[in-house]
């Protein structure tokens, strides 16, 4: 690996989009929020420049990058209170599975769009019996009469259906030979016959909404399926450890611009006299390590990315779970320290700071727990024994 951690092309990236983030900002994105609205206008703006296609092939209209510069991208939003939680699943996870297995018309079909953002698609892998567990995922696809294929299933916790032209489903079809049940890949059209959708009332308030979905008897072409059928647990893990990545990314922005918030108010808050409160080594020493352990992650996404991008999946799927999972922590930590320097103000409307607490929460849980990127990390890299 180079020593370089980022070019001047990447450095000038992060200038670029926090430009954009910042003439959007954190009001913005949590208007939108509580209106039940979408971020529409910083979607469009940031297809037009370039950024949520960033890394997907130019010849399909991207900017023929990789993770690296994906995961700037939503990193530097985050960190402006604007961060956009479909560039995890559409251009990061459904764009580069289809740009690394899809075919020639799927290609076409999907990418343009997806880079520019005139597209959108959903990902759904996770089921109500399933849980983090992709091998008990029970959506089956078989073969229809007319050659075409016919799913049956159920999803949850699916997020962004509503404003997705498509969902790439995740169900599993029976290896001829062995009788077993292997993962492989769909595209289903939001409006096809038999894909139901229901919203999940959640706690959490956000401009992403989450949806239940149901898959009856839902008919779909020989071409919905993505890469080949005998590829498995490769193309879906393809798309995982960028999913991973940009978790990472999106925990990173979150956690930046809440110890910002935090540094800005201690710099200038007096209360006992004269010196303001970040003088003070127990405000300064807290957000002095919450910064220290937001960097640390970064230094392992960073890695995450670049060993993707070379095409090392099995390297890249240690160093994105480890990266997902110092990201989650680190951004906990952070937002719970900004809250507590602020004090009672951490938690009014006006400072924006608390509704980042349920949100930092959330990056524990999804898209993949901290106990199974330990269990990932304890089996993988440790060679411990599993104990299911």
């Amino acid at each position: 690996m180079s020593t370089v951690l980022e070019t001047a092309e990447h450095k000038a990236l992060r200038a670029a989009v926090a430009a954009l983030g910042q003439r959007f900002g954190r009001e913005y994105s949590t208007g939108l929020a509580r209106k039940g609205e979408h971020p529409r206008e910083l979607w469009e703006e940031a297809g037009k420049l370039g950024y949520l296609g960033v890394n997907l092939p130019e010849e399909y209209g991207g900017g023929g990058a990789g993770m690296a510069e994906l995961s700037i991208v939503l990193e530097e939003l985050g960190a402006a209170g604007s961060p956009l939680l479909m560039m995890v699943v559409s251009p990061a996870i459904c764009g580069t599975v289809i740009a690394r297995f899809g075919t020639e018309a799927q290609k076409r079909a999907w990418l343009p769009g997806l880079a520019d953002g005139s597209l959108t698609m959903s990902f759904g892998i996770t089921e109500p019996d399933a849980g983090s567990n992709s091998h008990r995922i029970t959506t089956t696809a078989r073969r229809d009469t007319g050659g075409g294929w016919v799913l049956d299933g159920r999803k949850v916790f699916i997020s962004g259906v509503d404003i997705s032209d498509a969902t790439l489903i995740v169900g599993r079809t029976e290896d001829a030979r062995s009788g077993s049940l292997k993962p492989c890949l769909f595209i289903v059209p939001r409006d096809t016959p038999g894909f139901s959708r229901t919203q999940i009332d959640m706690e959490l308030q956000a401009a992403e909404k989450q949806f239940e979905l149901v898959l009856d008897e839902v008919k779909l072409p020989a071409d919905a399926l993505v890469g080949e059928e005998d590829a498995g647990l490769l193309q879906l893990f393809a798309g995982l450890n960028p999913e991973r990545i940009m978790g990472a990314a999106f925990s990173i922005g979150m956690g930046r611009y809440a110890v910002e918030r935090a540094v800005d108010y201690a710099r200038t808050r007096t209360v006992w006299k004269g010196a303001p409160i970040g003088a003070h080594q127990a405000i300064a020493h807290p957000l002095a390590q919450a910064h220290i352990e937001l960097e640390l992650s970064r230094l392992m996404m960073q890695k995450a990315a670049r060993l993707y991008d070379d095409g090392d999946d099995t390297g890249a799927g240690e160093a994105a779970n480890m990266a997902k999972y110092a990201a989650a922590e680190a951004c906990v930590r952070a937002v719970d320290q900004a809250v507590h320097t602020l004090g009672g103000n951490g938690l009014t409307r006006e400072y924006g700071l608390a509704s980042l607490i349920t949100a930092a929460r959330v990056s524990r849980i999804a898209p993949v727990s901290r106990e199974m990127i330990l269990n990932y990390v304890s089996h993988q890299t440790l060679g411990l024994p599993k104990s299911y």
